[in-house]
C-alpha cells in the first residue's frame, strides 16, 4: 500500500479508541494486534480489500511489537485500519490506514500519514479519512496538524487543502501544510 501523505502533530496522552466518520472507520490496530498476527493467529477481519495486508508484512508487524514494547504503546497513536462497513452493517474488511507516529518531537509535533488500497481510491474516502484522522487529533489535544505529501501527489494534496491545511513550504519534491487544530 501508499502512504499518501505524512503528517506531524502536537501529541497528548489519550487511550486509543474505534472513530467512526461515515462511511468509514478508523479502528485502531494495537501491538496485541501484531502479535497475534505474528503468532499466526488470523482473524477474517484481518484481510484488505484488494489483497494487501499486514499479514504480508511481518518485518512491520515485528518492527511495532519491538517499539512497543520499548517505549509502551502509542496510543491514541500508532497505526489504525480504515474500514467500510461490510455488507450487513459489520466492518468490512481494511481498505487503507492511517500512521499517527509518536513520540512528538523537539517542537511537540508527531507525523501521521493515510492511505488507501487501489480499489477504493477515487470514491470520496479519503477526505473522510483524513476527517477522522483530525478528528482523533483533536480528541488527543493536538493543537497542529502538519502534513507532507509529494508534489506530484494532487489528489491527496488537494484532500488535504479541502480539509483546511495550507501549504507552508516544499523541500526535495514534497509540499508541506500545516492546520491549527
Amino acid at each position: 500500500m501508499h502512504w499518501g501523505c505524512r503528517s506531524s502533530v502536537v501529541r497528548a496522552r489519550v487511550s486509543a479508541v474505534e472513530t467512526a466518520t461515515s462511511p468509514i472507520t478508523l479502528h485502531p490496530f494495537t501491538p496485541s494486534d501484531a502479535e497475534r498476527l505474528l503468532d499466526g493467529h488470523v482473524d477474517p477481519l484481518d484481510g484488505w480489500e484488494g489483497g494487501y495486508s499486514f499479514t504480508d508484512e511481518p518485518e512491520l508487524l515485528a518492527d511495532y511489537v519491538r517499539a512497543a514494547q520499548r517505549d509502551g504503546d502509542p496510543a491514541p497513536y500508532g497505526p489504525y485500519l480504515v474500514r467500510r462497513p461490510g455488507v450487513d452493517g459489520d466492518e468490512g474488511p481494511a481498505v487503507g490506514g492511517v500512521n499517527l507516529f509518536g513520540p512528538p518531537d523537539e517542537r511537540g509535533a508527531v507525523e501521521f500519514a493515510f492511505g488507501l488500497v487501489p480499489a477504493a481510491r477515487g470514491a470520496g474516502l479519503s477526505h473522510h479519512v483524513v476527517d477522522a484522522a483530525l478528528d482523533v487529533l483533536r480528541e488527543a489535544g493536538a493543537l497542529v496538524a502538519r502534513a507532507e505529501c509529494e508534489i506530484a501527489n494532487l489528489p491527496a494534496r488537494r484532500v488535504l487543502e479541502q480539509a483546511g491545511l495550507v501549504e507552508v513550504g516544499r523541500t526535495d519534491g514534497v509540499v508541506v501544510y500545516e492546520i491549527r487544530l
